[in-house]
């Protein structure tokens, strides 16, 4: 039943797109079915946001479907299958485009869209940069929260004292990735370069092998794991670079001989000698600015992340912070920054809220609200900043400040000892209480983040209902847009006399 759900969903998402012939590429994340199409303009985007599966579309490099965590990575394959099964009932040609009638305000829409995609997109080199750097992150995200879940499952049970047996058992099965992400670091990164994946990952093993205890680079005797996965990123991309560099020279007849010999040599040597040092050195100077950060200048670090996270998504910056994340999961077991961030999500909630309240005859946007307010409050924040909050403007910036006063709240708790992040990185909301661990009792930590989230739920919406309008903006908005456009309508009953 499931799956006929789930096809049935891609069987309505694939001729708003514009048929099978409109697709060139199909991949998801966490929450989003992200393609790539041949002609944008065959897409029906309020057809889309209308299905009911739908969450909110977005524009950037890819025309991404909002479907959220769990649904997406379903959807997806039904999707493939039936672009697939079309291309192979018709004969590649262009696709024509899907009748349907266009109004003026449609086109209006659509242009406003368009313009605020490409200001948005921006595509300047390093944001460039920082999306192919993603790229390498988002597929292990699965792997970290598996992994992260049954490890704070295991320290639940040490604390407990109960199930002996099995807590050896689920360490082993929550460390066992985190001991070669390394190796998975290597290999995204070498496919992402456009190199062969397997010898991004045959360089980044080198870091974690125990023999590299025996060697001394800089006077120092490197342990394993050293650089982490800033030193298996930064020795794949130069395993990419030697391999591209060999085949511009070696022989046909020998490159399957040479090439591979060369690349993992002249990169492992490189690794052992400069690169897993310095990465290490690197990771270490992270981490100790993270712990500094938040145990000196606790509230205002946690007010200044909190709110400016939201700014951060939409300028695509915030990818940046992936590896960081994973960086500081792989030195102690969680990232600490990540339920601080997490607060912009609820002064986005709390703003959402505000804002239905302030628009009691609005029952387009009030109905937008009611259907995201659930994969808000998981963290799924996407349908309501692309569908409520940004568009309307001054929401967007209140929503902000609930983020920044969560932040601080949690930040405060920080600076006073109550230390804890998660265990993985790609859940938010109330999605992150199972990631949670830190240095305190388990219910401190969960007190102290949910009393986060409440504060951030309350700041945001006090802000956006006594400062989230003007009072052109309200009259503007509260109408029933279905009750204007009836009004408007000539009356059909015949005239009293």
């Amino acid at each position: 039943m499931s799956t006929d759900k789930n096809r049935a969903t891609a069987a309505a998402i694939l001729p708003l797109v514009g048929g099978p012939d409109n697709v060139t590429s199909i991949a998801h994340c966490m929450t989003r079915l992200r393609i790539t199409l041949r002609d944008r303009s065959l897409v029906q985007d309020e057809a889309l946001r209308a299905l009911p599966a739908v969450l909110g579309v977005v524009e950037d490099d890819t025309y991404q479907i909002v479907l959220g965590p769990g649904t997406v990575a379903r959807v997806t394959p039904e999707f493939e299958a039936l672009v697939e099964e079309g291309r192979a009932a018709v004969p590649a040609t262009p696709a024509a485009p899907t009748p349907h009638v266009v109004t003026a305000e449609d086109l209006q829409a659509q242009g406003a869209a368009l313009k605020e995609a490409q200001k948005a997109r921006n595509a300047t080199p390093f944001k460039l940069l920082l999306r192919r750097i993603a790229n390498i992150f988002v597929p292990l995200i699965p792997a970290l929260i598996g992994c992260g879940i049954i490890a704070g499952l295991n320290g639940l049970l040490t604390n407990l004292g109960r199930l002996p047996a099995v807590v050896p058992a689920l360490a082993a099965i929550a460390s066992g990735f985190m001991s070669l992400i390394a190796v998975f670091v290597g290999h995204n990164t070498a496919k992402e370069f456009g190199g062969t994946p397997v010898l991004g990952g045959a360089v980044a093993a080198i870091i974690v092998f125990p023999g590299v205890a025996k060697i001394d680079a800089f006077g120092q005797q490197l342990s394993p794991g050293q650089g982490g996965v800033l030193g298996a990123l930064t020795a794949a991309l130069l395993a990419v670079y030697v391999e591209k560099w060999c085949r511009t020279w070696v022989p046909e007849a020998l490159d399957v001989l040479v090439t591979p010999t060369l690349t993992v040599l002249i990169s492992g040597l490189v690794t052992l000698f400069g690169l897993m040092f310095l990465a290490g050195e690197a990771s270490a100077a992270i981490g100790t600015f993270a712990d500094w950060l938040l145990a000196t200048g606790g509230a205002f670090a946690g007010l200044v992340l909190g709110g400016l996270f939201l700014p951060l998504v939409m300028l695509g910056l915030h990818q940046a912070l992936i590896p960081i994340h994973t960086t500081l999961i792989e030195q102690s077991g969680y990232t600490v920054l990540l339920p601080i961030l997490a607060m912009a999500g609820a002064g986005q909630v709390g703003a959402a809220i505000a804002v239905y309240y302030r628009l009691p005859r609005n029952g387009s946007l009030r109905t937008t609200i009611k259907s995201a307010l659930p994969a808000g409050f998981l963290g799924v924040g996407e349908p309501l900043i692309y569908g409520v909050s940004l568009p309307l403007g001054r929401p967007f910036v209140t929503a902000c400040v609930g983020g920044a006063a969560g932040g601080a709240f949690v930040g405060l708790f920080n600076q006073l000892g109550v230390a804890f992040g998660s265990t993985a990185i790609g859940p938010s909301g109330w999605a992150l209480f199972p990631l949670l661990d830190g240095k305190s009792s388990p219910g401190i930590t969960i007190a102290v983040y949910a009393g986060g989230l409440a504060v951030g739920y309350l700041v945001g919406f006090a802000a956006t209902y006594f400062f989230g309008f003007t009072r052109r903006m309200l009259a503007d908005l509260n109408t029933d847009p279905d009750a204007t456009a009836a009004a408007a309508e000539p009356s059909r009953e015949p005239a009293l006399t």
